[in-house]
């Protein structure tokens, strides 16, 4: 499919915002949508955002792409009512809050909601338009401190490790495009648009690293949210180790791998017992087994590394800088990373975008558009409306089947979307191998991973790689919509059911797959798990500390991205705006689709601007200018507290520094300026923690946010649970499990809708548990034949 006929392409977006819209907009770009830009006639602001190229900005010139733009004079009342016409024939209108264009056209977005009940209107701001902090302003260090990402970043003791500036406000931008689609999906079902008052901390809570959440094969058998503190005990779970030139990762985690590991360091005769099979066990042997493995990497490359690595089928990726992973091999050959304008002038290279449709990059065609460049019109005539067939109040996705191979977090998370929206979600598991959410503490029934991320869904026991599972997977295939899995590329191949089979069997069925690297190119066959791709994506690098001596002492590496769940839970969201475009496509044209998301280019494009700066500083473009915020992790009263303060120009220095009672500091030479700021970055960081460390971080963050300066604590799980702005606009609701013995927080859904009702809370399944009702009800299959499909090992049942 050429994206001259986009999934979206009978879409109407309207994009009112003025930064923080943008990242969304372009998305819905990317897969076809008429994208129209409102600009004053001076321009958006967010045009001049640092960091530039040859003075134009980078985050608007990468998030505008594949836009257009219309300037309108809001003094004129001509421009005044074609904006206002434009308006009332989109489809989608997203506008940044406070800060968007609505208002100086005499209107706000509730406005146009009302007037236009068939409109999506998203607004989005950086708390949401109600609750206690709803004026406060955030950046991503402030996300991450508040959302409880930064308790787990970072050593034991000592000051928490930032995350890598950008990850944040692109989860929030993922988010915020999977609930604007929803919404337009139900548009599509009921008729009736949606008006989402949409708050990025919310966004960041639930898809970064949630604290209540799948936390991955190893964590999920480990974690026990009631006394978790979120300091994190083993920041090397995923060990990294120094070689000839670099570092590599490792993560040994099944036992044939630890197996092949074993093999390359010459079989030693202290590891050959069995226990060391059990992951435990290797754990708690590590330091021993990390002499050898130091060894033996101390005088080889990194691409000698990883190339014995996978010979020997150990996990295995090099840390990568951010400009070689653009210029390397597997991006170029994928059209991952596309060579561009990026800027009148400039050429660089740029993230081609997230979504691969029919084997085909849908992503970056034009560059973002000049003020103006566009008459206020939409492009060719409005899509033919279907008369809806559905009832306002029901859930958007009820009567759309899928069948889900997904597996872990990102697989799960996925299909989880969906099923909290009302589809009929049958998770297809095998005997031989469950899910590795599945893996529970001793003594427990169930693991909290897997009660959270397959709540609402059904549990098949199937195998397929029998001829009888075959052919009652390909029965299932012909009644579902859509297929979700994220298997090592070629696995749906191996098993019979590539997209070609599954088309053949079902013309309109969806099929949407992640994979670590992709399902071409020559990383695709590598093993990979989210620490190896963050390793080799270069964001390893970037998840660094200021000082390591001063955190853990000279003989470790200053890497601290082991704790993470990123981009797992962001991968799932990317995965499902793709499957919910492709399920709008077929809607209108009658026809499946195949999309593919790639992990690795997940990452890549969640941090497009700091990527494309470092690839332009590398081939040694001209004029670049950074961005000179001051970000920084604060010591506060009481026991391991912390504040994260943001400091992003001159004028909110100086607001910040009559809090500190230091009034002088805001034109002291050493901090004047944003350049001076980060030159002087420790003293100055060392003259503002004597302030905070008299006040708790809350507190601290109370008085720079009411003079204008983002600010937030640094909470764990249960402050989390306990932030008043959460609880004002009801994140989460209290799940019960019958085999869970405690209540868990489960989120309400992807956004306050007015329309769409809360999640369904239906219990997680165990293995089989729905064998029988959808043989029954789905296939149509006798009692006899269910039986006897049982004795033989092709289905089971509940143990």
């Amino acid at each position: 499919m050429l994206m001259s006929d986009g999934f979206l392409d009978a879409v109407r977006v309207l994009d009112l915002s003025s930064g923080n819209g943008d990242a969304v907009t372009r998305l819905f770009a990317d897969l076809g949508a008429d994208v129209l830009k409102v600009e004053p006639p001076t321009g958006s602001p967010a045009r001049d955002a640092p960091p530039t190229i040859a003075g134009a900005s980078i985050p608007f010139a990468v998030h505008n792409a594949n836009k257009r733009s219309v300037v309108l004079d809001p003094f004129d009342e001509d421009a005044c009512g074609a904006f206002l016409d434009l308006a009332a024939q989109a489809d989608i209108v997203v506008d940044d809050g406070f800060y968007g264009e609505a208002p100086i056209f005499g209107t706000s977005v509730e406005e146009l909601a009302a007037q236009h009940p068939h409109l999506v209107v998203l607004s989005i701001t950086d708390f949401g338009a109600t609750g206690p902090r709803s004026l406060w302003r955030a950046t991503d260090p402030v996300f991450y401190a508040m959302s409880g990402s930064l308790s787990r970043s970072g050593p034991t003791t000592g000051t928490p490790v930032l995350p890598p500036d950008g990850i944040a406000s692109s989860t929030a931008a993922v988010q915020a495009a999977w609930a604007a689609l929803v919404a337009y999906y139900n548009r599509l079902r009921c008729g009736t648009g949606e008006f989402i008052d949409f708050s990025r901390f919310d966004a960041v809570v639930m898809a970064l690293d949630p604290a209540f959440g799948a936390h991955g094969q190893v964590a999920a058998g480990i974690r026990h949210t009631g006394q978790w503190r979120g300091r994190p005990k083993n920041q090397d779970a995923y060990p990294i180790y120094p070689c000839q030139d670099g570092y590599v990762r490792l993560c040994v985690m099944a036992p044939r791998q630890w197996r092949g590991l074993r093999r390359w360091l010459g079989e030693p005769a202290d590891f050959q017992d069995p226990k060391y099979d059990v992951i435990g066990a290797r754990f708690a042997a590590w330091p021993q087994i990390s002499e050898l493995v130091q060894a033996l990497f101390a005088g080889q490359t990194m691409k000698d590394l990883v190339t014995a690595g996978q010979a020997h089928g150990v996990p295995i990726a090099a840390v990568l800088t951010p400009s070689w992973v653009m210029d390397s091999e597997h991006f170029q050959a994928v059209g991952a990373v596309t060579e561009a304008e990026l800027v009148p002038g400039v050429r660089t290279r740029v993230p081609t975008g997230y979504f691969v449709v029919d084997g085909h990059h849908a992503g970056f065609r034009s560059p973002a558009p000049a003020a103006g460049q566009d008459g206020p019109g939409w492009r060719g005539n409005p899509a033919v409306v279907q008369s809806p067939s559905g009832r306002i109040g029901d859930y958007p996705f009820a009567g759309v089947r899928i069948l889900d191979l997904g597996i872990i977090v990102a697989g799960g998370e996925l299909s989880r979307l969906f099923g909290d929206l009302g589809a009929e979600v049958i998770k297809i598991e095998s005997a031989e191998y469950p899910d590795g959410l599945r893996q529970a503490r001793v003594g427990d029934a169930m693991s909290e991973s897997f009660a959270w991320t397959h709540r609402n869904h059904l549990a098949m026991g199937l195998d397929l790689r029998s001829a009888a599972g075959k052919e009652i997977f390909t029965r299932l295939v012909a009644e579902s919509d859509a297929v979700f899995a994220n298997f090592k590329p070629g696995t749906l191949t191996a098993l019979s059911f590539s997209y070609d089979n599954l088309r053949a069997i079902n013309p309109r069925i969806v099929l949407a797959e992640s994979s670590a690297y992709g399902d071409r190119g020559p990383w695709s066959t590598r093993m990979g798990y989210g620490p190896l791709v963050r390793a080799a994506t270069g964001v390893t690098r970037l998840w660094t500390a200021d000082d390591p001596e001063a955190h853990d002492g000279a003989a470790r590496h200053h890497f601290y991205d082991a704790t993470t769940i990123f981009p797992d839970h962001v991968v799932g969201r990317i995965t499902a705006i793709a499957a919910l475009a492709a399920l709008i496509h077929r809607h209108r044209s009658g026809g499946g689709s195949h999309v593919h998301i790639s992990q690795a280019e997940a990452v890549v494009n969640q941090l497009d601007t700091l990527y494309v700066a470092q690839a332009a500083l590398a081939a040694g473009v001209p004029r670049i200018s950074a961005d000179t915020s001051l970000h920084a992790v604060y010591p506060c009263a009481g026991d391991d507290e912390w504040c994260a303060i943001s400091i992003g120009s001159d004028e909110e220095w100086r607001c910040a520094a009559g809090v500190f009672h230091h009034p002088e500091w805001a034109d002291d030479p050493r901090f004047a300026t944003g350049e001076a700021r980060l030159e002087n970055r420790a003293e100055l960081v060392e003259l503002v923690s004597a302030w905070t460390r008299t006040r708790t971080p809350m507190r601290a963050a109370q008085l720079l946010q009411s003079s204008g300066v983002a600010a937030g604590p640094m909470n764990r799980p249960p402050d989390v649970l306990e932030d008043p702005q959460l609880i004002e606009r009801k994140l989460y609701a209290e799940m019960l499990h019958p085999l869970v013995e405690r209540p868990l927080p489960a989120e309400t859904g992807p956004a306050p809708f007015q329309h769409i009702p809360p999640a369904p809370q239906r219990p997680a399944p165990v293995p089989g548990q729905d064998t029988v009702d959808v043989c029954r009800r789905v296939l149509g299959m006798s009692p006899q034949e269910i039986d006897r499909l049982i004795a033989e090992g092709v289905l089971f049942g509940p143990p």
